[in-house]
C-alpha cells in the first residue's frame, strides 16, 4: 500500500526535532512540525500553514491534512504529541493511507530533559558551544503524572493500530542518529531516496548521566525503586550503531586464533604476535573475511579462541590525537581536523609544522581535543563519530553480532595474557613487543589528574565497563 502522508507520534524531549530534521533531508519527504499544537501551527511563532490558521484548524482539523497532501511535492507529514487534537489522532489511526512512526524514549530521561529545557529556555541545540546546562529537582508526583499520560498515549496508539489491522515503524531515541534506521523509515513511508548522514542542524542537549543532572538523585532512585525499569545507572550512549567489521578481523595461518581488532589499539603489536605464533610473516595472516568465511573458519577450527586488546581510554585518546590530529598528512581527517582547530580550540599547527610546537602547546591542544570528543561522542558536533575514537564498548558491541572475544586483554598485561592464551592452546607463543611511546610527545610528558578526569567524563562507559583506573596507576 502506498501512503499519502505520515505522522510521527512522539512526546516532548524525545528527539522529535532531530528526527524531523533528518526526514526533511530526503528529497521527497517533508515534515511540517507540530501542526496540531494548541498554541501554534507547525513551529513556534507560526499561526497558519497552507492558508489554514488556528481558528480554521479548530473548526475543520482534517482539512490541514488534506492541504499537506495536495501541496507537498512528495509525501508530507507532521509530529503529533499526546496533548494535540484527539480528533486528529482518531482520524490518522484509522487511516490506512497514513504511515505511522512511533518515537519513544526512556520516560525518566524525557522528564529530566523537559525540566532542564524549561529552566534554561533552550529547547533546541545546534552546536555544543551554545549548550546551556542546569541541574533540576525530581518531583515524584509530577513524574508519575507524566508517566501515566505517556502510557495512556502509547496504549491508545497500539490499540488503534491493532484494531485497524495496521502496523507502525517504531524507533527509539537512541536510534535517531542511525542513518540505516533513518533510511528504513523513509523506505517505510515510501521515499525513493536515501541519505548518507543524519541531520547536523540539531544536537542532543543533555547527554550526561542522570546523576549529573538531578539535584536529589538519591531521593529519586529511592522513590522509583519499585519501578526501576528506566536503567537509572546506565551510561548514556549516543554513538551510532556499527556493523561488526568482519573484513577487519584476522586469523592465524594455522593456529585456531581469531583476532578482533579495536581501532586505535596496539594493532601492529597484536598482528606481529599472531604471526609469530605460527612463525610466519604478517602477510600470511588471513583477513578480509566475509561473515560466511568467518562461520566456515569457526567450523573448521573447533576449540578456537578469539581475543581483543583493550587500551586505557586516556592512552587511546592520546594515541588518536598524535596519530590523526597533530599531523596534517592524513587526508581522511583534514576536514575534522580543520573543524577542531577553528571551532574547538584544538590548536595543533595549521600546516603540520612542529618546529615551534611545545609540550605545553601539546597539552592544551589535547585537553581541547578531549573536550571535543566529549561533545562528539554525545552527538553534539557536526563531525562524524569516527571508529578511530569511538568508545571501545561500542566497537565490541558491534563485533559481538558475529563474534565475541572470549579473551579481553588489557594492553599493559598483553605479553603475559597472550602467552597464557598460547599455552592454553598448546602453542609456544609469538612474543609480544609493547607499542612505542607516542610522538611528538608521550602521554607521560603531559599527564595529570585533569586529563584523567576529563577522559573519564568522555569515556565513562569504557572506564566503568572494563574497570579502568587512573592511567598512571
Amino acid at each position: 500500500m502506498e501512503f499519502e502522508y505520515f505522522v510521527v507520534f512522539a512526546e516532548m524531549r524525545t528527539g522529535s526535532n532531530f528526527l524531523e530534521a533528518s526526514l526533511n533531508g530526503f528529497e521527497d519527504l517533508q515534515c511540517y512540525g507540530e501542526i496540531y499544537n494548541p498554541h501554534f501551527v507547525g513551529h513556534h511563532n507560526k499561526d497558519e500553514l497552507f492558508g489554514i490558521d488556528l481558528a480554521q484548524r479548530e473548526t475543520a482539523p482534517i482539512a490541514l491534512i488534506e492541504r499537506i497532501k495536495s501541496n507537498t511535492d512528495g509525501i508530507g507529514g507532521f509530529r503529533f504529541f499526546n496533548d494535540h487534537d484527539p480528533r486528529v489522532m482518531a482520524h490518522v489511526l484509522a487511516d490506512p493511507k497514513c504511515a505511522k512512526i512511533v518515537l519513544t524514549r526512556n520516560p525518566l530521561d524525557s522528564y529530566v530533559s523537559l525540566k532542564i529545557a524549561a529552566q534554561t529556555g533552550q529547547w533546541k541545540l545546534s552546536d555544543v558551544k551554545q549548550r546551556r546546562s542546569a541541574k533540576v529537582t525530581f518531583d515524584e508526583a509530577e513524574f508519575l503524572r507524566q508517566l501515566a499520560d505517556k502510557r495512556d498515549f502509547q496504549l491508545d496508539i497500539l490499540r488503534g493500530i491493532q484494531t485497524s489491522g495496521q502496523t507502525a515503524f517504531y524507533i527509539s531515541y537512541e536510534d535517531i542518529g542511525d542513518t540505516a534506521v533513518l533510511n528504513g523509515i523513509a523506505q517505510f513511508i515510501g521515499s525513493k531516496h536515501q541519505i548518507d548522514a543524519a541531520a547536523k542542524s540539531t544536537k542532543k542537549q543533555n547527554p550526561s548521566d542522570l546523576e549529573d543532572k538531578v539535584t536529589n538523585y538519591d531521593e529519586m532512585v529511592k522513590a522509583l525503586a519499585s519501578i526501576d525499569h528506566f536503567g537509572l545507572s546506565d551510561t548514556p550512549n549516543f554513538e551510532p550503531r556499527r556493523g561488526p567489521g568482519v573484513p577487519g578481523f584476522y586469523t592465524a595461518s594455522r593456529a585456531p586464533l581469531l583476532y578482533i581488532p579495536i581501532r586505535s589499539g596496539p594493532h601492529d603489536q597484536a598482528l606481529n604476535w599472531l604471526a609469530g605464533v605460527d612463525a610466519v610473516g604478517v602477510d600470511a595472516l588471513q583477513t578480509g573475511l566475509s561473515q560466511k568465511d568467518l562461520r566456515q573458519w569457526k567450523k573448521q577450527h573447533p576449540g578456537h579462541r578469539a581475543f581483543s586488546i583493550l587500551r586505557h581510554p586516556l592512552a587511546r585518546a592520546h594515541h588518536v590525537f598524535c596519530q590523526y590530529v597533530v599531523p596534517k598528512e592524513d587526508n581522511n581527517f583534514q576536514d575534522p581536523r580543520r573543524i577542531m582547530r577553528n571551532k574547538y580550540g584544538v590548536s595543533v599547527p595549521k600546516n603540520g609544522d612542529l618546529s615551534g610546537y611545545s609540550k605545553d602547546d601539546h597539552k592544551v591542544a589535547f585537553i581541547n581535543f578531549l573536550k571535543f570528543l566529549k561533545g562528539n561522542l554525545a552527538g553534539q558536533t557536526s563531525v562524524r563519530i569516527d571508529a578511530v575514537w569511538a568508545s571501545q564498548s561500542s566497537l565490541l558491541e558491534a563485533a559481538a553480532v558475529v563474534a565475541l572475544p572470549d579473551v579481553l586483554i588489557r594492553e599493559d598485561q598483553a605479553a603475559l595474557q597472550l602467552s597464557r592464551l598460547a599455552e592454553d592452546l598448546g602453542l609456544s607463543g609469538g612474543g609480544y613487543q609493547p607499542a612505542a611511546a607516542d610522538t611528538p610527545f608521550g602521554l607521560a610528558d603531559i599527564y595529570d589528574a585533569q586529563l584523567e578526569k576529563l577522559c573519564f567524563q568522555t569515556y565513562r562507559k569504557d572506564y566503568i565497563s572494563f574497570g579502568f583506573g587512573d592511567w598512571s596507576a
